[in-house]
C-alpha cells in the first residue's frame, strides 16, 4: 500500500468530521465512522504513517475493540504474546523474569494477552481498513489555524505551499497526540507531573545474533537497564533504555549501538540495523477538559501515560471507540448533541484510573495484572447507565459467548447497531427500529443471568431490567426511533 502520498484537500471541501492525527487513535476513529456513514477528512502533518513500534502492548479489552472494527484478524496473524523475560548479568543468563500474570481465554473473554503488535503495523492494518470503509488520510498536512461556530468547525491547513488550505466540518477531533497543536489552540490545560526524572531512549533495532525466545533484561546496579523485546511478525527488537545518570540519550544509529554494547555482552557490529529511536522522559498527564464545543480531544492529546503497562495506546483506541458512536447517532440518527457530552463524563475517569495505574506500574508500586487488561472498565456511574439485571448492571463490559449455531455472542454485537439480548425470558417488546437495534433471544447464560440486556454499538451495557420498561425512553436519549416492530431470533 502506498503511505507517502499526499493529497491537499480542496478549498472549503465540507466532511461531518475533521480528524486531526493519523495515528492509532485517530485511525480507528475514522474507521468507526465511515462505517457508520460518516464523512471523515483525516488530516496527518508527517508525509506518512509513523514508522516506530512505540506502542505495541495490545490488551484483551482493545483487541475486542479491534474485533469490532473487523481487523484482529490481522492484529493475531501478525502478532504474538509477550515472551517471557530474561534477565542478563555479565554476559550470563540469570534467569525468567514474568512480567504478566498467566491468563487463559473463557469464553467469557476470548482475548488473554497482552498481545504483541509493532504500532507501526498495528496503524497499517488500520489504515488499510480505512481504505476499504472508503476513507483516507491526506498526509503531509499540518493544522495552523481552527475557529468554530454554532454549526461547525474551520481549519486551516498547511501543505507546505504559500497557500492555506481550508476545511469546514460539523465537529472535530484532535488526534495528533501530546505535543499537537489543536489543544494548544483552544487553550485547554494538562495537568500532571514526571513519573521519572530519567530520560528514557526507545528504539527498533535488528540484532541476528540474539535469540527471539525472550524478552532480554540488562539490569544495572545504578538503577539504569536495556531491554530488547524481540517484535512478533518481524527480524526487529525494540530496545528500551533507562539512564539513571541524567546524561541525555544518543538516538543515532552509532549511539544506538554503542549503547547495546555498553549494557550488553553484544558488539556494537552485531547490530545489524537501527530502523528508528526517539528519547522522552515518562509524564503523566491529563487534559483539564476532553471538548471544547464541537472539537474534541482524543487519545495522547487528552491523556499521556508512562510506557509501563501498556495502557497509553489501548486507552486512546478505546477513547476513539467511545466517541464513534456517539458522533454517529447524532450526526446520523438525529441523537441530541448533549450526547456528545457523556464522552468527557466516561473517558475523562477512565484516563484518570489508567494514568494512575501506568505511573504506579512504572514506580514498581503495582504489577501488570488484571487492571492492565482493562477488561473490567466500565461505565456504572456514568450519565448514560441505567437500570441492572440477572448478573450485570450498565455500564458494564457485555462478556462474549457460544451460541448454538457455532457463532458468538461478539458476532452478533460485531457492527455500528445497538443489540438487545432477551436472556432467559420472553418479555413484551416495543416496536424496534430493526436497522439501529436487533434483537436477540438466548437461552440461559451465567455471565449475564435472566433479563433484557441493551448493549451499546461500544459493547457496553446501555440498558437493563427485567422487563422493558424505561427502553423506550433510554434509546430516545441516543436517538434510537421506535418506530416498528423488530425481529425477534430464538436460539436453543
Amino acid at each position: 500500500m502506498e503511505l507517502n502520498s499526499v493529497k491537499e484537500p480542496a478549498a472549503g471541501a465540507k466532511a461531518d468530521v475533521l480528524i486531526v492525527g493519523a495515528g492509532p487513535t485517530g485511525l480507528a476513529l475514522a474507521c468507526d465512522l465511515r462505517r457508520r456513514g460518516v464523512s471523515v477528512q483525516v488530516v496527518e502533518r508527517e508525509p506518512r504513517l509513523f514508522p516506530g513500534s512505540r506502542g505495541k502492548g495490545l490488551q484483551p479489552r482493545t483487541l475486542e475493540v479491534l474485533d469490532d472494527l473487523g481487523v484482529v484478524r490481522q492484529m493475531l496473524a501478525y502478532g504474538g504474546p509477550a515472551p517471557v523475560g530474561m534477565v542478563w548479568l555479565n554476559g550470563e543468563r540469570q534467569g525468567e523474569h514474568r512480567m504478566f500474570e498467566e491468563t487463559r481465554p473463557t469464553a467469557a473473554e476470548p482475548y488473554a494477552g497482552p498481545w504483541l503488535v509493532p504500532q507501526w503495523r498495528t496503524q497499517e492494518i488500520l489504515y488499510a481498513r480505512l481504505r476499504e470503509l472508503g476513507g483516507g488520510v491526506t498526509f503531509g498536512t499540518a493544522l495552523t489555524g481552527l475557529a468554530q461556530d454554532a454549526d461547525g468547525v474551520t481549519a486551516e491547513l498547511s501543505t507546505g505551499t504559500p497557500r492555506a488550505r481550508t476545511v469546514r466540518a460539523r465537529y472535530a477531533v484532535a488526534a495528533d497526540g501530546g505535543r499537537g497543536t489543536v489543544r494548544g489552540l483552544l487553550g485547554i490545560g494538562m495537568t500532571g507531573e514526571t513519573v521519572d526524572p530519567a530520560p528514557m531512549l526507545v528504539a527498533d533495532v535488528r540484532i541476528p545474533a540474539l535469540d527471539r525466545l525472550n524478552w532480554h533484561m540488562f539490569p544495572a546496579e545504578d538503577g539504569s537497564f536495556l531491554a530488547l523485546c524481540p517484535l512478533p511478525g518481524t527480524a526487529d527488537f525494540q530496545l528500551t533504555a533507562r539512564f539513571e545518570d541524567g546524561s541525555a540519550p544518543d538516538t543515532s544509529a552509532a549511539g544506538v549501538r554503542a549503547l547495546i554494547a555498553a549494557r550488553t555482552h553484544l558488539a556494537a557490529s552485531e547490530v545489524t540495523d537501527v530502523l528508528w529511536s526517539s528519547d522522552f522522559r515518562p509524564r503523566a498527564a491529563l487534559a483539564d477538559r476532553f471538548q471544547d464545543g464541537r472539537i474534541f480531544l482524543a487519545g495522547d492529546a487528552a491523556h499521556i501515560h508512562s510506557p509501563a503497562g501498556g495502557q497509553g495506546l489501548n486507552t486512546s483506541v478505546q477513547d476513539a471507540y467511545n466517541l464513534g458512536w456517539k458522533l454517529g447517532q447524532v450526526l446520523r440518527h438525529g441523537a441530541p448533541a448533549a450526547l456528545l457530552g457523556t464522552y468527557e463524563q466516561e473517558r475523562r475517569p477512565v484516563a484518570a484510573d489508567m494514568l494512575g495505574l501506568s505511573t504506579r506500574i512504572h514506580r514498581g508500586e503495582a504489577r501488570r495484572g488484571a487492571a492492565t487488561r482493562q477488561l473490567g472498565l466500565g461505565y456504572r456511574e456514568g450519565p448514560l447507565s441505567t437500570g441492572a439485571a440477572g448478573a450485570l448492571r450498565s455500564g458494564d463490559r457485555a462478556p462474549d459467548g457460544p451460541l448454538p449455531d457455532g457463532t458468538t455472542l461478539f458476532d452478533t454485537l460485531r457492527g455500528p447497531h445497538f443489540t438487545l439480548l432477551a436472556v432467559d425470558t420472553d418479555p413484551e417488546l416495543p416496536p424496534l427500529d430493526p436497522e439501529l437495534v436487533r434483537v436477540r433471544k438466548l437461552d440461559a447464560y451465567a455471565p449475564y443471568g435472566t433479563g433484557l440486556f441493551l448493549i451499546r454499538p461500544d459493547g457496553y451495557v446501555g440498558w437493563a431490567g427485567d422487563d422493558a420498561t424505561g427502553l423506550e425512553e433510554w434509546l430516545r436519549g441516543v436517538g434510537g426511533s421506535v418506530a416498528q416492530r423488530g425481529s425477534v431470533t430464538r436460539h436453543a
